[in-house]
């Protein structure tokens, strides 16, 4: 892969090349991606989407809002600096095409910021509970009607797949959904695969898949102008990573890892003291003693620690992709940055503490529970209304029950996969809150 064709500034509909050299320096391409994505409304419905706590009644917890800001952030800083040095190491992107080590750092943050844009409400266990509901539930009556592929889609639901489709769709009067450039649409494809074959290799781009059958066409267009490396055979889809997918990854890494662990801390999940050892062994060669010692309130040692660490990681997600820069831009490198971290120690010490006082707590359990009987009940009444309506065997229920759909959703006259998916699509677009509150309505519980 080459870099000056990964760094494509194209958009969807463009008849002529953009160029860098070009560009508005007030307000550069990829920050112009960043813009699109913080004012469309999926990105504002992550305010109230579970990061680690579905439903918290608590102001400090965070939610997929700022679980994505906070990634950005931490994204920007990883590509603003490994793209100062790939521009030492390659001047002719600078010299010829005028990239500049700010553009590597706005991909990334527009990427980083987009990167749980398609996830479900309730969490993992959202994407889940789609999955199930096709696969065990009452959805296993659609399986003879779908192509193997259509039907690997919806009963491995993917938040990442959800997302490039929110980014790309094209609806009537707006082709090209956002229209974001091909950069950070590839910087933001972290399973670069269709979903079958199903982890076709042990490489981390295979782990999952990022784009659904109704979305192939385009995908190859953004990976073929980026110049991403075919890696499946026959009429399979699948391509190496984009470079900078490594950053993106790392950044919700590092704040997954140090986060969701401080909200154990303020939730009372994780002692203090405890939390406070972890912490301080993964940051023990920057820390400043004196300095910590003089911190009297918890807040305040949770907040220095948090920085340090994120600023250790940071730097340590660094070193390993300058080091292994040839590698990825072969496609041989299959592991995230995170794995190769000389913390790795540390960070899986973390990890296990935050998987067992955290998101095997009680209060996770029991509403990710509730959330499988919410999202199952809304798919069960809108697939059924919305196929009884195309074989033409609609009720005045289930007219009723289509008028509440966005007008987006409604629509009965593409395939039984399309229909489907839209379904599932509707139901991933809702809030957590959003996604009760219209449980409730559908099943008479509340007027």
């Amino acid at each position: 892969m080459e870099w000056e064709r990964l760094l494509s500034l194209r958009r969807f509909g463009d008849v002529k090349e953009r160029l860098r050299k070009e560009q508005d320096e007030t307000r550069l391409g990829f920050e112009v991606d960043y813009d699109r994505i913080i004012f469309s409304a999926a990105f504002r419905s992550l305010q109230d989407k579970t990061q680690v706590i579905p439903l918290s009644k608590t102001d400090f917890v965070h939610t997929r809002l700022t679980h994505s800001l906070e990634v950005s952030v931490v994204g920007r800083s990883l590509g603003r600096i490994a793209g100062k040095q790939i521009l030492e190491k390659h001047p002719y992107l600078s010299d010829i095409y005028g990239y500049k080590f700010n553009d590597f750092g706005a991909i990334v943050a527009a990427a980083a910021l987009a990167h749980d844009i398609g996830n479900p409400p309730f969490g993992h266990s959202g994407e889940k509970a789609i999955g199930e509901y096709f696969k065990n539930g009452n959805g296993q009556r659609f399986k003879s009607q779908l192509t193997n592929k259509e039907y690997q889609d919806i009963i491995d639901f993917e938040g990442n797949a959800n997302g490039y489709k929110l980014l790309t769709e094209s609806r009537k009067g707006v082709a090209g959904g956002l229209r974001l450039s091909y950069a950070t649409l590839g910087a933001f494809m972290k399973y670069p695969k269709e979903s079958l074959p199903k982890r076709p290799t042990k490489h981390i781009a295979d782990k999952k898949f990022g784009v659904f059958q109704s979305d192939v066409d385009s995908f190859k267009e953004v990976a073929e102008e980026l110049g991403l490396v075919p890696t499946a055979s026959g009429a399979d889809i699948g391509y190496s990573r984009h470079p900078l997918t490594f950053l993106v990854e790392a950044a919700d890494d590092i704040c997954y890892t140090i986060i969701d662990f401080e909200d154990g801390i303020n939730l009372g999940l994780i002692s203090e003291d405890f939390a406070l050892e972890y912490l301080i062994k993964l940051v023990k060669d920057s820390i400043n003693i004196k300095k910590y010692n003089e911190l009297v309130y918890m807040e305040d040692r949770m907040s220095y620690l948090r920085a340090l660490a994120i600023n250790t990681l940071i730097s340590d997600a660094i070193e390993t992709f300058i080091a292994n820069e040839e590698a990825i831009l072969k496609g041989e490198f299959n592991v995230s940055l995170m794995e190769r971290s000389k913390f790795k120690a540390q960070i899986q010490d973390i990890l296990s503490i935050s998987a067992k006082k955290v998101y095997q707590s009680q209060e996770v359990i029991e509403k990710e529970i509730a959330g499988y009987k919410v999202i199952s009940d809304i798919l069960e009444v809108y697939t059924t209304a919305l196929i009884r309506q195309k074989e033409n065997k609609g009720s005045n229920y289930d007219e009723l029950i289509i008028s509440t759909l966005p007008e987006f959703y409604r629509d009965t006259n593409g395939s039984i996969y399309s229909i489907l998916l839209n379904a599932c699509c509707y139901v991933a677009s809702l809030s957590d809150s959003g996604a009760v509150h219209i449980h409730n309505k559908i099943m008479g519980k509340s007027l």
